[in-house]
């Protein structure tokens, strides 16, 4: 009878432990909160994505307010179509403007939303004409650097 009661225990302990880890494969792959509301879908072109990822983050004033369900390259622009699946609940001025953020200086990239003032609000389907670049971290480093050489240039004009 005792060696039932131990496997009993056993089988609860490594069912505990397959639960455990399901839930860490969805904390990884950035798929832990499933929404099961009603979404609606709103497309926004950036020159510039950075490292965002699909399943990213839309955020406004630091809420998820969606998510992200698709990039695409469009060949005619030149330029990345993000799709946001928003939850229907959110409602957004047509005016909105939306920027790729990152959380923290190297943290994970998300679609940040500002709204704005307009009476009309988006729609499935629409698109966010307002839109800002990711900042890519390099550019930074080598404007900085570039500028720095061209004021030393500019303060030493002999060369000495």
């Amino acid at each position: 009878m005792s060696n039932q009661k131990y496997d009993v225990w056993v089988g609860l302990f490594v069912l505990l432990g397959i639960i455990a880890l399901v839930f860490l494969a969805f904390r990884a792959g950035n798929l832990s909160s499933f929404t099961f509301s009603e979404t609606y879908p709103v497309k926004a072109s950036f020159n510039n994505i950075g490292g965002l990822k699909v399943r990213a983050p839309v955020k406004s004033a630091g809420v998820v307010v969606g998510r992200i369900k698709s990039i695409e390259f469009d060949d005619a622009t030149y330029r990345a179509v993000v799709t946001l699946d928003i939850e229907r609940r959110f409602e957004f001025p047509a005016d909105t403007s939306a920027s790729i953020l990152t959380s923290g200086l190297l943290g994970e990239q998300y679609v940040g939303l500002d709204a704005g003032g307009e009476d009309r609000m988006l729609v499935a389907g629409d698109s966010i004409t307002l839109t800002q670049s990711a900042v890519v971290l390099e550019q930074l480093i080598s404007q900085f650097l570039f500028s720095t050489a061209e004021n030393e240039g500019a303060s030493n004009p002999s060369g000495n």
